[in-house]
């Protein structure tokens, strides 16, 4: 899968290239020290969310946590492109991965991966986000992916014209990335209720006294209106939190 593939083709990757190798590692260490899940792909239509586990400059290995069970590692290990995406708030980080191996150490397993010679950063596409006031609870209503019986309702921690933040607890069954989710409803207040599909494009660990993970969606399906709504509610939210002294 050529890096060209997951972005945008209009602009020029040397843009967003970054070849350094202290600012690489700093990028890496980001990614691995705030938890944050990355999904590693192959062509045809393989994927693995993991984490990125450990990072090692001098060595020149990054490693990732893996289930030697899971198919789609073995479809990752047999192929000869794999490209590994994550993301610093609205920042899309993304890499090749070269020779990629399984390592045994015990009971545990793990890919292991070449240092990379190139990272990319693209500025998500809407990245201007805005947080729900305290006194507002805006959430969103949907069913969960693998309990379609099970009405559920996530609270919204953040949102944006392209993209949601949603928060899901530790109780409620894990939703993975690259999970499709259709019929959704955004309340976002009284005036303000959106008929959209979500598509989950991260998944970051929160502190351990949140309990639970923060989704991070693109929000599909929106018309004009839908659109325009959203805006007059994000301008009115902007202006209310300054108006407030909300940072």
């Amino acid at each position: 899968m050529p890096i060209e593939l997951l972005k945008d083709h209009s602009v020029e990757l040397s843009e967003f290239s970054v070849t350094s190798d202290a600012e690489i590692e700093t990028i890496l260490k980001q990614l691995c020290d705030g938890g944050a899940f990355v999904t590693l792909y192959a062509p045809g239509g393989h994927s693995y969310t993991t984490l990125l586990w450990a990072v090692d400059a001098e060595r020149g290995v990054v490693c990732f946590s893996a289930e030697s069970s899971d198919p789609q590692v073995s479809a990752l290990l047999e192929s000869e492109e794999v490209v590994c995406v994550g993301y610093l708030d609205s920042i899309k980080v993304q890499f090749d991965l070269q020779g990629l191996v399984m390592v045994r150490g015990g009971k545990n397993i793990a890919l292991n991966a070449s240092w990379p010679e190139v990272v990319y950063r693209f500025q998500r596409r809407g990245a201007f986000r805005v947080k729900p006031l305290h006194s507002a609870t805006p959430a969103v209503q949907m069913r969960h992916p693998g309990a379609p019986d099970k009405p559920l309702e996530l609270r919204i921690l953040d949102i944006s014209l392209g993209g949601i933040a949603l928060f899901l607890p530790q109780d409620v069954p894990m939703i993975p990335a690259g999970t499709r989710i259709g019929r959704c409803v955004v309340e976002l207040d009284a005036d303000t209720r959106l008929d959209v599909s979500l598509h989950v494009h991260h998944v970051t660990v929160l502190n351990p006294e949140s309990k639970g993970v923060r989704l991070g969606c693109e929000m599909l399906g929106l018309d004009g209106s839908s659109t325009r709504a959203l805006q007059r509610y994000i301008d009115y939210t902007q202006k209310r939190r300054h108006a407030l002294g909300h940072l």
